[in-house]
Parts: structure tokens; C-alpha cells; sequence
């Protein structure tokens, strides 16, 4: 027998991904107020037995969930200003290119300019292990000015809030409890799987990986961040699923709670609408039966 799924999903606009093993449900609020649920099937290419290996799979679920992520967004935004069908689909170059964007922008902002900027301080301080400290904390700021900077948006708060919704409908369901608006309105809003606390686990995991690999020259300092970041990712993935799967030990707790506080940036509080909504997703995903993996 298989174990059981543990579910998860994504905000979008007006609404919810939640996905299963081999589809996912995204609910949207509709301009006219109602709801509209609507399942994708999920390409099984990730699923592959090369691809679940420890530490590959862990990159491979970030380039998975990067595709699904882009997709859903890019449906919830049309239909949440009522375009039919939820407009035109992203075709393969259209898909390649936004992701290729997106890894780009990451490696820039999180990569080039701490690793950059680490560089030019090595008059002020020298050492490969002092280098990659200051390395890392440049890494951690810009991070953390990312987070606080997007979360001051008003645009984003509103998809923050369906991010909430999304882990109290989880931890609804977690808690063997009925799928009702009164009772995911009392669970927490921070959850030890989201994405969030993943990305930081990226960049403290980065800080120690990096730590083996040469200063000199610049084109190699910053090369071998970028190829080492797939294997950053994997260890990352290792660690967040090992401690959400072992959330009784006290030290693991501990270990969660950077990854929750960031949590409070990247969440707000829904409202009943928005927890009716992450609701209709769950429910969504688990009518197809997918209870196993």
C-alpha cells in the first residue's frame, strides 16, 4: 500500500491550486461571484523512477511545480476577469521562455548580486570561509527585502490571503475534521510544507554547499553557484519533507520556526469568501480519489 498524499497547492488570482498526484483543482472566484472549479491533468514525466531519486527529486519538483504554478496562474487570471475558457493556454516556447525568465531573474537577484557584491568586499574581508559567510548573509538580506518589499504590495496581499486559505483548508483536512468555512477558520495559517519556508531552506543550505567550492575567478565563483543550485534545491526538498513528516520531535519544531516566521509575510489572513474558495479546490482534488501515492 501506498502512503498517504500529502496534499498542497498555490494562490493564484482570485482563487486556489490544490494538486494531487496526477491532477490538480483550481477554483476561482468568478466576476459574478460564484466559483468555478476546474481540474488539468498532470503531466507524469516528474513521476518517472529516474526522477525520484533523493536530491534530484527535489529540483525536479521545483521545475514541476514552476510549469503547474505558471499555468494556473495564467488561467486564473483570465477567468478572474471573465474571459471564456480561461483564455489561451502558454504553448511550449511561451511556457520555456516565462520559466527561463523566471530562473534567470531568481539567479540574478539571489545569486549574481550577493556573489557579486561578496566579491568586491574581498579587500575588506578576505578568506574562503568568511567570504562565503558574508556571501550567505548578503544571500539572506536580499531575500528577506524581496519577501518584506512584494508583501507591502496590495496586489500581492490580496494573493496572500488566498495563500492563507490554502494552508487552513490543508490543515482542515489534515485534522480528519469536516471541510466547512467555520472550522478552517480556526486553524493557523502558516504551514510547515509552503513554499516559503523551501526557498529559505535554499538559501541557508547554499551557504554551506558554496563553502566548498573556490573564490577565484569571478566567471567561476558565479558559475559554480549556478550549477550547484539543482543540487542545493535537493538537499533543501530532503529537509523540508523530512521534518514535515517528523513534526512530534522538539528539535525539528525548532528547526520549522525561521521558516514560519517568513511565513507571516507571504500569508495574510482570508476572509470567509476567499476560505470557501481553497475549500472548493481541496474538495475538488480529492473527488478524483487520489488518496495514495
Amino acid at each position: 500500500m501506498g502512503k498517504p498524499v500529502q496534499y498542497g497547492g498555490q494562490a493564484v488570482i482570485e482563487g486556489v491550486m490544490m494538486r494531487g498526484p496526477l491532477e490538480s483543482a483550481i477554483a476561482v472566484r468568478l466576476p459574478n461571484g460564484e466559483i468555478e472549479v476546474s481540474h488539468v491533468l498532470l503531466n507524469t514525466w516528474a513521476k518517472k523512477p529516474i526522477f525520484k531519486v533523493p536530491l534530484v527529486r527535489g529540483f525536479v519538483a521545483l521545475v514541476d511545480s514552476l510549469i503547474v504554478g505558471t499555468r494556473a496562474l495564467t488561467f486564473s487570471a483570465n477567468r478572474s476577469i471573465g474571459e471564456e475558457e480561461g483564455g489561451d493556454d502558454l504553448g511550449f516556447w511561451e511556457m520555456a521562455l516565462t520559466i527561463g525568465l523566471a530562473f534567470g531573474l531568481g539567479l540574478l537577484l539571489f545569486v549574481g548580486l550577493p556573489t557579486g557584491a561578496a566579491h568586491l568586499l574581498q579587500g575588506q574581508v578576505t578568506g574562503v570561509v568568511w567570504q562565503n559567510l558574508l556571501e550567505g548573509a548578503i544571500r539572506l538580506v536580499v531575500f528577506f527585502l524581496y519577501i518584506v518589499i512584494i508583501s507591502r504590495l496590495k496586489d500581492i496581499q490580496r494573493v496572500f490571503q488566498y495563500h492563507g486559505a490554502e494552508h487552513k483548508a490543508i490543515f482542515n483536512y489534515e485534522s480528519g475534521e469536516e471541510l466547512t468555512v467555520e472550522n478552517a477558520r480556526l486553524f493557523p495559517r502558516l504551514h510547515p510544507r509552503c513554499g516559503t519556508s523551501f526557498l529559505l531552506i535554499v538559501v541557508v543550505v547554499s551557504i554551506f554547499v558554496f563553502a566548498f567550492v573556490g573564490l577565484e575567478p569571478l566567471w567561476w565563483r558565479l558559475l559554480s553557484r549556478m550549477i550547484l543550485m539543482p543540487f542545493v534545491a535537493g538537499i533543501a526538498y530532503e529537509i523540508l519533507k523530512f521534518s514535515s513528516r517528523n513534526l512530534e520531535s522538539p528539535w525539528l519544531r525548532w528547526l520549522i520556526v525561521p521558516g514560519l516566521l517568513l511565513q507571516k509575510f507571504t500569508t495574510r489572513e482570508p476572509d470567509d469568501a476567499q476560505l470557501e474558495v481553497a475549500l472548493a479546490a481541496l474538495k475538488g482534488v480529492l473527488e478524483t480519489g487520489q488518496e495514495l501515492t
